[in-house]
Formats: C-alpha cells, structure tokens, sequence
C-alpha cells in the first residue's frame, strides 16, 4: 500500500449507491415530472397568450415548447457527459499526477452517453419540422414562392448524397457518428482501467496516453461540428465562425462543475479521503479560468458582430436582446456564469471551501443551462418562449435522471485508479 506519512487509504473503495441517496435523487425526478406536467396542461389549455401566437407565420401548439426543451436538455446534459471523458483524457495527454483519484468521477460521466444519444435521435425525429426550419422541403424548390436562396446553398450539408429536402441523412450520419464514438472512446477508456486495476505496471497508463490523444483529436472536431449541427443550424441564415468554441466552453464549465459537485457529495459521505483542500482548489481553479474564457469567447462574438453591424450576423443578437422574452435573460447569463464566478472565485479560500464551491457550481449549472436555452429558444419559438414550469420541470427531470445514471455506474467499478503510477504523487499534492 502507498503511504503518506503514517496515513494508510483504502484503494479498495467503491462507491455504494444507497437507497437513501436514490430516494432523494427520486424525489427531485417526480417533482420535476410533476412541474413539468403542469407546464404542459397550462400550455395545452392556453395559460395566458400560447395559442394566439404566431411562430414562423403558423399558429403555435404547447408541443413546439416541449420538443424545444428536449432539445436543450438534450444538447446540454450531453455535453456534460462528454466532458467528463473529455477532462479524463486530458489528464493523461498532460501526463496529469494530480488529479489521479479525480480520474474515475470524471470517467463516470460518460454513463450518461448511450442515453443522451437515444434521446437526441428521437427527439430529433419527433421534432425536426418544429425545431429545425432547414428540414422543410419547400425551401429548396425553386418555383415555391418560399424558396431560400441561402439556405438552399447550404442544403448540402444536411441533405447529402440525397437530394435537398428530402432525408437529412448526411446529418443523422454524423449524430450517429458522434455518439457512436464517443460511447466506444468511453468504453475503450473502462475497459484499459479495469485491465489496469487487475494487472497494474505502467504499460496501460501509457495505453491510455495514445488513446486519449486519439479521442482528443476526434472530439476537437466533433465536438464543433456537433455545436453546428444541434445549435447552430436552429437559426439557420445566421452563422459564427467561433461558435464550436462557443459552445465548448459552455460545454466545459457545466462539465467542471458537475465533476466538482460529485467530488465534494463524494468526499462529504467519506469516499475519497485521499483527495484534499489541494485538489479541490484546482478544481475551483478550472472553473474560474474558464468561466473567463466563456466570458472572453461570449464577448469576441457579440463584439465582432456589433461593430461590423452586418444584418445577417447581427439579427442573432437583436432578435434576443430587443426581445420582452429574452432580453432580460442576455443579462442573467452574463451575471450568472461570469460576473458571479470571477468575483466570488476570486480568492484563494473560495476555491479551497467545498461550501463555496458547492453553491457557486450549483448556480452555474444553471447559469449555463440558461445560456443554451438562449442559443435554442429564440431560434425555435419565437416570442412564444420564456423560462415556465415545464423548464424547471424537464431541467429536473433530466438532472435526475442524469444523477442515477452517473451515480449507478459509479457504484459499478472501483472509485480510485489503484494501480496509477502518478497516484503517490497524488498524496503529495500541495499548492
């Protein structure tokens, strides 16, 4: 056994995923359900305005707001899972010692995968009419008086080999795709550290290092092509080279966050002993720098696009931020994910204090759900959109469901890679 000093950790530990801790998780589901339901049945009987309205020159129906949440929680919890096997394999291109016992909550993320997959594609079948307007097939027919000249030169890249408008299958090839390898790097990375737990020595770490650069390549491009496909083509006439950033890096705060949560719900309930203040506090460290770097890429955007004053790009932000609906929310967002973790984060104790960190990730996995609701909203229902019940209801919903999923694989390995060779370097890690 390594050793710190005198003290001696148990590297046999796994994670018992207690009917308690289910029940709470239950509770938060059918609260969330709950909510949700009443969303729907207020929207089904016009709560206030919601027949009356007109989205894209038709009436708008209750269903258009759901598939528009689907598609949010969707994308958004999405990328948390894939940022979890995106941060993993980080470690080991860096040839990371200090996040060694961090590997295996960072690695159970990838659980949510396989799900969020299934439920992408079928949400996208139930809804492509309603969410995305490039699937109508008239906008590509030269004599229908609706014919779009831009987006049929952009048909291609949904449509191909087929013809325009017909079956988007050059698009579903690649969500496919995507998923598809995503799940394999996610299993290639569980199976290499099971083998490493039996078997131990250096040969696996070294493994893990040339399929982590291989993953890493491939979600460089996936995960931008990915931001084009599910976000970017809601608005289809408008477009931002910087977006697939843009989206990462939304992406990679909501993931940080999730990972610190569970670390501390982790450590709170005495897993883990071997992860201290330090790590923490480079956690803590992770989520300030790259809440700046969202801010910086939010800001290049919106800056880039004001000052040209181009219609075609700035239609994007006058749409939101002229919007009764939305333009309040612009405000919340920069308050909730830059504003608020720059100057509580700041400090060298906010990063070092679970409490802190519990209540600033917390709000920031909210801050960033709203930012994807902001980037899908809009596009998808015009005036008819806002933050309801059955926001809060499917956010509840898909976070729980999410919790169960991640925790119940937890519960499936050991939670410590006790045979990484950087794990005693781990112990020692002090700044």
């Amino acid at each position: 056994m390594a050793h710190h000093g005198e003290q001696h950790y148990n590297l046999e530990q796994r994670f018992d995923f207690t009917a308690a801790t289910k029940k709470s998780i239950m509770t938060v589901l059918v609260i969330g359900a709950v909510i949700l339901g009443l969303g729907i049945v207020l929207a089904m009987t016009g709560g206030g305005h919601d027949e009356v309205g007109e989205a894209g020159g038709h009436a708008f129906h209750w269903y258009e707001r759901l598939y528009a949440n689907l598609w949010i929680n969707n994308v958004y919890f999405t990328g948390i899972a894939i940022v979890g096997v995106f941060f993993f394999a980080i470690q080991y291109a860096a040839q990371a010692g200090w996040s060694t016992p961090l590997l295996r909550v960072m690695l159970s993320f990838g659980y949510w995968l396989p799900f969020a997959g299934i439920l992408m594609l079928a949400t996208f079948f139930l809804a492509n009419h309603d969410l995305f307007h490039w699937t109508h097939s008239y906008l590509f027919d030269k004599n229908d008086p609706q014919y779009d000249s831009i987006i049929d030169g952009k048909g291609a890249f949904f449509f191909w080999p087929m013809a325009k408008g017909t079956f988007p299958i050059f698009f579903i090839v690649r969500m496919v795709l995507f998923f598809g390898l995503w799940v394999f790097f996610f299993k290639k990375f569980q199976q290499i550290s099971d083998q490493e737990d039996q078997l131990g020595g250096n040969s696996y770490w070294i493994k893990m290092r040339s399929w982590s650069a291989f993953f890493l390549i491939f979600f460089a491009v996936s995960s931008s092509i990915s931001a084009w496909d599910w976000v970017m083509s809601i608005d289809t006439h408008w477009f931002s080279t910087l977006f697939g950033w843009y989206v990462f890096s939304s992406w990679f705060v909501a993931g940080l966050c999730a990972i610190t949560l569970l670390t501390i719900f982790l450590k709170g309930k005495g897993y883990l002993e071997m992860v201290n203040q330090n790590h923490i506090h480079d956690m803590g460290k992770f989520i300030f720098g790259f809440s700046i770097f969202w801010t910086y890429l939010w800001f290049s955007q919106f800056l880039l696009i004001y000052y040209a004053n181009i219609p075609e790009e700035s239609v994007y932000f006058i749409e939101r931020l002229t919007s009764d609906v939305y333009g309040p929310f612009i405000f919340v967002n920069i308050g909730l994910n830059f504003f608020l973790p720059f100057l509580v984060l700041m400090t060298r104790d906010a990063k070092r204090h679970g409490v802190f960190l519990k209540l600033v990730c917390s709000i920031l996995l909210v801050g960033h759900w709203i930012d994807f609701f902001l980037m899908v909203q809009p596009g998808t229902l015009g005036h008819n959109g806002g933050i309801g019940l059955m926001e809060v209801g499917m956010f509840l919903v898909y976070g729980s469901a999410v919790a169960l999923v991640v925790l119940g694989g937890l519960a499936k390995k050991n939670l410590i890679a006790k045979n990484h060779p950087m794990l005693e370097e781990s112990y020692h890690h002090h700044i």
